[in-house]
């Protein structure tokens, strides 16, 4: 077994050594709890959860950490616009975060953070960086803290940008910084916010800042230094550069290895809440099977964008049903015991090969091909065989079925239920109708089916139907 995954520090892909042999442990940035999730928010939570996965297949013990970022500025402006406490839209926004990433079948973190309930660390870190001249106070008598950009020599590394080329960002404030770049530790309270958003420290009354809270609650519950710390590609800067900063002027080893997912993109710009363009997750999985959903998710590169379209969800619902039904056909049934030497040596290389899902997803549908040609010719031994070999390669994937993860998520098999029903009761009445010999009865059933879209094949076992 040899993982590789892309190393952004060095820009090419390179063989996945863990910290300690056997375990991994992953620390990935929640998400920023003002708002329900979209398809962008959870492509990450999709990305991550098959990287698990698929180390946990190959024999690896994984710990993963992702945090809830619960305060912070725009959790405070959006709550005041809706008249409500900013800790109950938190909290309101994280449960439904929790809704959406179960319902696409990812398992929850090993732990999963709050910044509220580290303020702590938070304090004692930045205490350190003062200590070592990576930080200072803001002279203004405001309470903030910042990070001196300029006392960390490898300042840019994980971006690859000189500090020189670096502009602050456009609704930084200024005040109180040796220079613009300069990032917040902490926020002192300002006379508008509520006394509930703000913390005792010694340089005064505030909050962290949010590139802080990563790396103290990475520090608690991973140590020193970690294997994999990502996200959302939008986090590479300034949040992961300002992360690694912080936490390496401190005198940690911090991620080894940094792993940024692509945008889900409309009409090629990036799913967000600030364009309107998102689409929730738990509004989308009432409209589309949620395997489906993953799939869509899954399939593509972690690295490449992927464009969200009307007809998106209806492909990948289409090519689910494809595997569906030489599930159905082969027999499929019951909760899957899964066992890394069933899978195609295909599948494992492209796994290996930087979490390849494109390569991976195509030795599925090749192999969903070949097993319905084996069955097809009456060769129920290899159609068995390709059968176990689909549902590993699924089981890795999150698309298993029969996984007990998906118990109570709403994957369309309520509706599907009714509408296998229905379909039979047509398909006997038509067995009737042939049974009795009256041809035209039974013709007309078929051909009303099949101006559904539905086709029917008659087997040795009755008449079998599928999209």
């Amino acid at each position: 077994m040899s993982f590789h995954l892309f190393d952004e520090r060095i820009g090419a892909v390179t063989e996945f050594i863990p910290l300690n042999p056997g375990k991994v442990s992953i620390y990935h940035c929640g998400l920023t709890v003002q708002s329900a999730p979209h398809l962008g928010h959870i492509r990450k939570e999709v990305v991550f959860d098959v990287l698990r996965r698929w180390l946990t297949a190959e024999g690896f013990e994984v710990k993963v950490v992702a945090n809830v970022t619960d305060i912070d500025d725009k959790i405070l402006a959006k709550s005041a616009a809706l008249g409500m406490e900013w800790y109950e839209l938190a909290y309101s926004v994280e449960l439904e975060l929790h809704r959406a990433y179960q319902a696409l079948g990812c398992l929850p973190p090993s732990y999963e953070p709050r910044a509220t309930g580290h303020i702590p660390e938070m304090i004692e870190l930045i205490k350190k960086l003062i200590g070592r001249d990576h930080a200072y106070v803001a002279e203004d008598g405001s309470g903030d803290v910042y990070f001196d950009v300029h006392s960390w020599p490898d300042y840019g590394e994980l971006s690859n940008q000189r500090i020189e080329d670096m502009a602050p960002a456009a609704d930084a404030d200024p005040r109180g910084k040796h220079d613009p770049r300069d990032f917040a530790l902490w926020k002192g309270t300002k006379p508008d916010e509520p006394t509930t958003a703000s913390w005792p420290a010694p340089w005064g009354a505030g909050r962290p800042g949010w590139h802080l809270e990563c790396s103290a609650m990475s520090l608690k519950y991973l140590g020193a230094e970690f294997d994999i710390h990502g996200g959302g590609l939008d986090l590479r800067f300034p949040h992961h550069e300002n992360e690694l900063a912080q936490s390496r002027a401190a005198g940690y080893g911090f991620a080894r290895y940094w792993m940024h997912n692509a945008f889900v993109t409309m009409a090629g710009e990036k799913m967000s809440k600030s364009l309107g363009n998102g689409t929730v997750v738990t509004e989308v999985t009432q409209q589309y099977p949620a395997r489906a959903v993953r799939l869509y998710l899954a399939a593509p590169h972690y690295r490449s964008a992927v464009e969200f379209s009307p007809t998106s969800l209806d492909e990948a619902s289409a090519q689910l049903e494809r595997i569906d039904s030489f599930l159905e056909r082969a027999g499929a049934s019951g909760e899957f015991v899964f066992n890394f030497s069933q899978l195609p040596t295909a599948f494992v290389e492209a796994m290996d090969d930087d979490l390849g899902t494109p390569a991976a997803v195509a030795v599925i549908f090749e192999a969903v091909r070949q097993g319905n040609r084996y069955l097809d010719a009456g060769d129920k031994q290899a159609a068995e065989l390709t059968l176990t070999q689909v549902r590993a390669m699924l089981h890795v994937l999150g698309l298993e079925p029969f996984d007990p993860a998906w118990a109570g998520s709403h994957d369309g098999s309520d509706l599907a239920d009714i509408v296998d029903g229905l379909v039979q009761l047509l398909l006997e009445q038509r067995a009737q109708a042939r049974a009795r010999k009256d041809w035209a009865a039974a013709d007309a059933i078929r051909d009303q089916l099949t101006a559904l879209g539905l086709t029917i094949a008659d087997t040795a076992d009755g008449a079998r139907w599928s999209r």
